[in-house]
């Protein structure tokens, strides 16, 4: 943990320093700009020269995810100017580290035999990954470029969505059979040099590529020489194949602790397997991409991307939120008349909605992420339900009495204190209907349950909460 800390802390230190150089460049630059000189141009060159060298070589010396994140932080003239100092030999392992929308951008700068050139020093799983970024003919070129086995596995990777997890699948693996000692095996391993990385365990295949098991690496470290991998191959193996779903991938990965695990195809051949690297990586996507959606955000956004841009995401559910908004300025409307009459009723309504809509987007979140574990189902759905109307009618009962008290203290009126707390117990009842509703419902009609939820429940909890403060002060005080 210190060193991942420590890490982060120079992180920030080389964007700051990135910064500083930018700045002291460009303000040089204005300086000199202005000046009248003899041989100008030259001058400038050179001062233009100054800063960028040592901005270069510390670049060259970062991480590729460390450079991903300065890029990331910049403004885009700036990130277009750093990028142009990266050395061209790491463009490929950048991209990859990099946002997409990022990525959009620094691909839009970069021209067709830089694309090339990149792409060709990524695997053919790693092409995958940025492939739906690069333009078409880049692609071609790339395909074109590629060894036929490389080129059938990218064809390979780009036929699966991208919650599949042959999506996530890499090629790089080492297989051996399982008619050998480990003698032989080691001595393969040297032979071969390096190995990928992730690699925990070695693939027993037969000569039809079938898988047959697995053999652990410390088998093969703690093991004598001469025994044969037949005796240590471990048979109940986790597996996958590549349509299967990526999302229970990712759970198979945290409950059995997998660090890798072979992907085989209908007739049970080995053809690539699956790491904890993308399954962290796809985790990090998805649960970035449901808390935007539940924000009421379609897609990632650069938060230095253009402004046309940015509105285009925001927009529509601030027009939906809109037209929520209008319907419950029409809900208070209705009742001007009571308001009129008792003030304190303005003043307190804010509260009732408020803490309504902030209870409903709890029951909201613990719903949408049950779902996205598969831990509801219609058996115990109904249970479900009825231990968050439980929890939110002691919850009402609760805080509604705390504000029910200062209501009457305030203003010195028992039946606006009661009021109170029926409205906050009745709109957390509603809320809690709302936040198992709602997520349920958009996931049965196959809609992603996180869509705009928190912007639904909000919309809910307001008019709802307007309709019965307001609605219950009017039969019972006036």
């Amino acid at each position: 943990m210190p060193e991942v800390t420590e890490r982060a802390v120079n992180v920030q230190e080389h964007l700051q320093q990135v910064v500083t150089l930018l700045s002291k460049q460009r303000m040089v630059e204005d300086i000199v700009h202005r000046q009248t000189m003899p041989r100008h141009d030259l001058v400038e060159t050179l001062v233009h020269k100054q800063h960028m060298v040592e901005l270069e070589r510390k670049l060259n010396e970062m991480h590729p995810a460390d450079v991903a994140y300065i890029l990331e932080a910049l403004p885009l003239a700036q990130r277009l100017q750093v990028w142009d100092l990266v050395r061209a030999e790491r463009d490929g392992e950048i991209l990859l580290e990099v946002s997409e929308p990022v990525r959009e951008t620094l691909i839009a700068h970069m021209d067709r035999d830089e694309l090339v050139a990149a792409a060709e020093q990524l695997d053919s799983d790693e092409i995958a990954d940025i492939a739906p970024d690069l333009p078409r003919e880049v692609i071609t070129d790339v395909f074109n470029l590629l060894p036929v086995e490389e080129r059938e596995q990218l064809r390979a990777a780009l036929s699966y969505p991208k919650d599949a997890v042959g999506a996530l699948m890499d090629f790089g693996m080492v297989t051996i059979r399982e008619d050998v000692t480990l003698e032989v095996v080691l001595r393969y391993l040297r032979r071969i040099g390096e190995l990928p990385r992730h690699t925990d365990t070695l693939f027993v295949v037969d000569r039809m590529n079938a898988l047959r098991g697995v053999l652990m690496l410390n088998q093969l470290l703690l093991n004598e020489p001469e025994a044969e991998v037949s005796a240590l191959v471990q048979r109940d193996v986790v597996k996958f194949e590549p349509d299967d779903d990526a999302h229970q991938a990712a759970e198979a990965f945290e409950r059995y602790n997998l660090i890798s695990a072979p992907v085989v195809d209908a007739s049970g051949k080995l053809i690539g397997r699956v790491t904890v690297e993308s399954v962290l990586d796809y985790i990090r996507a998805t649960t970035d991409t449901e808390l935007l959606k539940m924000g009421g955000l379609r897609e990632e956004e650069d938060i230095f991307a253009p402004v046309w841009n940015s509105l285009r995401n925001r927009w529509p559910w601030l027009a939906i939120n809109m037209v929520t908004a209008f319907v419950a300025s029409r809900v208070i409307g209705a009742f001007e008349g009571s308001i009129e009459k008792i003030v304190a009723l303005a003043a307190l309504m804010p509260i009732v909605a408020g803490i309504g809509g902030n209870s409903g987007n709890q029951t909201i979140t613990m719903i949408v992420r049950a779902l996205a574990l598969g831990q509801i189902t219609a058996a115990n759905a109904t249970k479900l339900l009825g231990k968050e109307l439980l929890i939110a009618f002691i919850n009402g009962l609760l805080w509604g009495t705390i504000l029910g008290v200062v209501a009457f203290l305030l203003y010195n009126n028992f039946a606006l204190g009661m009021v109170m707390m029926s409205a906050m117990t009745l709109n957390l009842l509603l809320a809690a209907l709302a936040g198992v509703a709602i997520p349920f419902i958009m996931y049965k009609l196959g809609r992603d349950p996180a869509v705009g939820s928190s912007v639904m429940i909000t919309a809910l909890t307001d008019s709802g909460g307007f309709f019965i403060f307001l609605g219950l002060a009017t039969l019972f005080l006036l």
